[in-house]
């Protein structure tokens, strides 16, 4: 390949992830918006605390659509049809299995994770209420998580965009009208989201059933050899150590909101907003993550070290730069823009004291964002998962260390949070890249 056809390549799947993604943050960001327009600290701050709960369930569960993209990516490098439909039947088969116990778990799930999160007052009221809603969604959410992989696995990346732009602009419709029209408040928004989700899953189904490797999918769900134990030893293993990984790193994000709450709404409501302009550059950010996902396991796949390497270096890049542009637009325009987020005048003052630290984090986060991805790819998931233990006992130590410093102390832990997991994920690479390209 070329060094302009890698370049297209990278941007190819990064481009349309980018814009998926940013149409997947608007969903935070238009709750958090239309809810601050009601000026209630308790209900803002009830959203916020509701939306880190769902998150909080759901994410851990985000290696469905990881492994997803890994073993379609790779079986894609490798020309395997047959393998691309079993991946796609076995992840619907955990996705449903993992949705079904969660809702049987509900009456235990939800006062348990309240509680954890410190919730209090009127704000334990309105996240109650928020998360008595959108747990019904749960199942829909790991299913679109498995669809979505899927699709991305195959580079189907810009079905995917107009998927999720759709259900955003139905999602902020009905929160326009269920919280500012109607008066439905905290109920309104969370409404809206699950509606939402509905929609989304539909529209994935009608586009992976075009695939045609998914038109394989009812034979390969009555083979036996698509339930062998190889095939769901691989999910399970890959999958095993995603999940520990992604609870790591939903427990760093959920101590970050505990802090948070435990000095008072203004600040959690002012941290959620701060959140919110992390999350919209990482999920900008994390296009370039997909890219390594896909590209870097089709490498693999085909066991083509060269351009492995050479993906790797060149995807690192791109996205170092675009995590210094997006830092440079957070210094020119955060301010106001992080500002009209909430017409309570304490709120925004406390935002605007922290929002330093949402310019900082775009520029320091990237490179583990981009070796994540290259990680996934490659399945070094028993990797991955070491070097997320070890950035967060780095961080869970820091923050009993910067405790004195208050919210500033908070955010600094989280940043060096960001930098430990790429300076442990740099130093394996070498070693591991040996391992997986050996005798090539």
């Amino acid at each position: 390949m070329s060094n302009s056809g890698m370049h297209r390549a990278i941007w190819a799947i990064a481009l349309p992830s980018m814009l998926t993604n940013v149409a997947t943050a608007l969903f935070g960001i238009a709750d958090l918006w239309v809810i601050g327009r009601l000026g209630d600290a308790n209900a803002q701050a009830g959203v916020e605390l509701g939306a880190k709960f769902m998150m909080g369930l759901l994410v851990v569960f985000n290696f469905l659509r990881s492994g997803t993209v890994a073993l379609t990516a790779q079986a894609a490098g490798r020309g395997d049809t047959e393998s691309q439909g079993g991946t796609l039947v076995r992840a619907c088969g955990a996705a449903l299995a993992i949705g079904l116990v969660l809702l049987a778990l509900m009456p235990i799930a939800i006062p348990a994770g309240l509680d954890l999160l410190q919730a209090k007052g009127g704000v334990a009221t309105a996240a109650g209420a928020y998360v008595g809603i959108r747990y019904w969604g749960g199942l829909l959410w790991l299913l679109n998580a498995v669809l979505v992989g899927w699709l991305i696995g195959r580079k189907r990346v810009r079905p995917v965009l107009w998927i999720e732009v759709a259900a955003n602009i139905v999602h902020i419709a009905l929160d326009l009208l269920f919280v500012l029209v109607l008066g439905w408040g905290v109920e309104g928004v969370a409404t809206a989201t699950l509606i939402s989700e509905g929609l989304k899953l539909a529209a994935a189904c009608a586009v992976a059933a075009r695939e045609a490797p998914a038109r394989l999918a009812l034979r390969l769900l009555r083979h036996r050899t698509t339930w062998d134990g190889a095939a769901l030893g691989i999910l399970f293993r890959l999958n095993r150590d995603l999940f520990l990984r992604t609870l790591l790193l939903t427990g760093a994000i959920l101590l970050l909101v505990r802090a948070g709450a435990q000095q008072g709404p203004v600040v959690l409501a002012a941290n959620g907003i701060l959140y919110q302009l992390f999350i919209l550059s990482a999920l900008i950010l994390d296009g370039f993550e997909s890219a390594a996902q896909v590209l870097c396991g089709e490498a693999v796949g085909a066991r083509d070290r060269t351009r492995f390497q050479r993906l790797v270096r060149t995807t690192m890049i791109w996205g170092i730069a675009f995590g210094a542009l997006i830092s440079l637009i957070y210094v020119a325009a955060g301010g106001p823009f992080a500002a009209s987020f909430s017409t309570d005048p304490a709120v925004t003052a406390a935002t605007l004291l922290y929002l330093p630290w949402a310019m900082l984090l775009p520029l320091i986060g990237i490179p583990s964002y981009v070796f994540d991805g290259i990680y996934i790819g490659a399945t070094w998931t028993r990797a991955l998962l070491a070097t997320m233990a070890f950035a967060f006992a780095a961080y869970a130590l820091l923050l009993l260390a910067a405790a004195p410093f208050g919210n500033h102390g908070l955010w600094l832990a989280f940043s060096v949070f960001l930098v430990a997991r790429a300076v442990g994920q740099g130093a394996l690479l070498p070693r591991l890249e040996r391992r997986a390209f050996a005798g090539r």
